[in-house]
């Protein structure tokens, strides 16, 4: 099979680097001539783990090329994936221009039948709005040549990504004709062969899922952030907490952390969009509204707490920050606490300095140098009033507190992911903050 996938950012990328890992011709396209010439010479725009690898093998077998051409793409594909970005408007609507467009291209030069597919997350609707802008340009070149369209969302997790494709929990297709069916049975054969469950269903429900997912995830982080608020006023332990109902079969333990919030490029985006898209079909959407204001005031929990330590003045102190990527195993800073907790510090008049092993370009890229930049967390933390450990990466779970004690010059550690233990960051001599956690 041959497909084309529109659209080199995150998901587009991966896709179509994983389906030519199961054997698939697949050409990726971007407008981005600078994005695709760097990829025809071996550098990936994105920090994925395993994905620089398997994009240099595939090329290397050719079953995987980059394109700036759309219309030389499609020429004999099966499928034409759309992965391009959907940004939220300023309603939090999801924008579909881009989508749209890639849409309005293939329909200039379309001459045989192909299979549409939306990969980007987008709104329920959305596929019909594909189906008329595509048909509108066939009409334009009084074209009778058939396509469908199909919703095949994406449920990657970064850092993971690559891990997710190839073995999913799921794989959630949206169609409303055989022909569309047949061909994406095809495509996902070597799922089906490994057991992999493929869920066929109307082109709607598919759209719906990747946004119920997600809110449903979202909630779980937001909720377990209110019950530690909860533990502190109370004296328990969220952490002990969440082991109590996440032993519970009908609950499970996957996201149930406290911490600083949700960030990255699918949690906000979709809360906000499927928030819209209830007011817009007059479902106000109230579970969905209260995670996203939990989220919002989570992440200033760590700012917060440094007030309070310090009666409310902390103009001149130096606060180092671990971690500024909104996960760890990415350098995704979109929506990422570390950028609310920077703001409000410098707003304070803090001074900050920050390590995180490979987000640093990309937060530069956003804020300039408004911060310091580190070359490992000690030098972070050296001459510090506090450390706000924000992103969970494994380099940061053992730090040496020996050197730490020598170096930090008030002793402090908020943990924003709890994952020292209180008693032994106290038996350091350090004072400890988590998120819920009793001291």
């Amino acid at each position: 099979m041959k497909i084309s996938v529109v659209g080199t950012g995150y998901v587009g990328l991966v896709t179509g680097t994983c389906f030519a890992e199961t054997g698939v011709s697949v050409c990726c396209i971007d407008i981005d001539k600078k994005k695709i010439d760097d990829l025809k010479n071996g550098i990936v725009p994105i920090y994925e783990p395993g994905l620089d690898a398997m994009i240099e093998k595939n090329v290397e077998k050719k079953r995987l090329w980059f394109s700036t051409e759309i219309e030389q793409s499609i020429q004999d594909a099966d499928a034409a994936f759309i992965s391009v970005g959907t940004p939220p408007d300023e309603d939090g609507s999801a924008d579909l221009k881009y989508v749209l467009e890639v849409a309005r291209s293939i329909g200039k030069t379309l001459d045989h039948y192909i299979v549409v597919v939306t990969k980007s997350t987008v709104p329920v609707g959305t596929a019909e709005k594909v189906r008329a802008a595509l048909q509108d340009e066939l009409n334009k070149r009084g074209s009778d040549v058939k396509f469908d369209v199909a919703s095949n969302p994406e449920f990657l997790k970064e850092g993971d990504a690559i891990n997710d494709f190839m073995k999913p929990d799921r794989i959630v297709i949206g169609t409303d004709t055989e022909q569309a069916t047949e061909v994406m049975r095809r495509l996902y054969k070597p799922f089906l062969l490994n057991n992999h469950p493929i869920l066929f269903m109307d082109i709607p429900s598919a759209e719906l899922t990747k946004y119920a997912a997600n809110a449903m995830l979202a909630t779980r982080i937001s909720f377990m952030n209110e019950i530690a608020q909860l533990c502190e006023k109370v004296g328990a332990d969220v952490n002990s907490v969440r082991r109590g109902i996440g032993s519970d079969t009908r609950i499970g333990s996957k996201f149930l952390y406290a911490g600083t919030g949700y960030g990255g490029s699918c949690f906000p985006k979709d809360v906000k969009a499927l928030i819209r898209t209830g007011n817009e079909n007059g479902i106000p959407m109230s579970v969905i509204q209260s995670v996203e204001d939990v989220n919002d005031a989570q992440k200033s929990i760590l700012v917060d707490k440094l007030l309070a330590h310090f009666n409310g003045d902390i103009k001149g102190k130096i606060i180092a920050l671990w971690g500024l990527a909104f996960k760890p195993n990415t350098d995704d800073m979109r929506e990422a606490p570390a950028l609310v907790i920077i703001e409000k510090l410098l707003a304070l008049g803090a001074k900050v300095k920050a390590y995180d092993p490979v987000a640093m370009n990309e937060t530069k890229r956003r804020i300039g140098d408004i911060i310091t930049y580190s070359n490992d967390q000690y030098e972070a933390a050296n001459d510090a009033d506090a450390v706000f450990l924000v992103t969970e990466w494994n380099e940061f779970r053992i730090p040496n507190f020996k050197v730490l004690s020598k170096i930090v010059k008030n002793k402090i550690i908020f943990d924003g992911r709890n994952i020292y233990e209180p008693y032994e960051v106290q038996q350091k001599g350090f004072v400890y903050y988590g998120i819920g956690r009793k001291n």
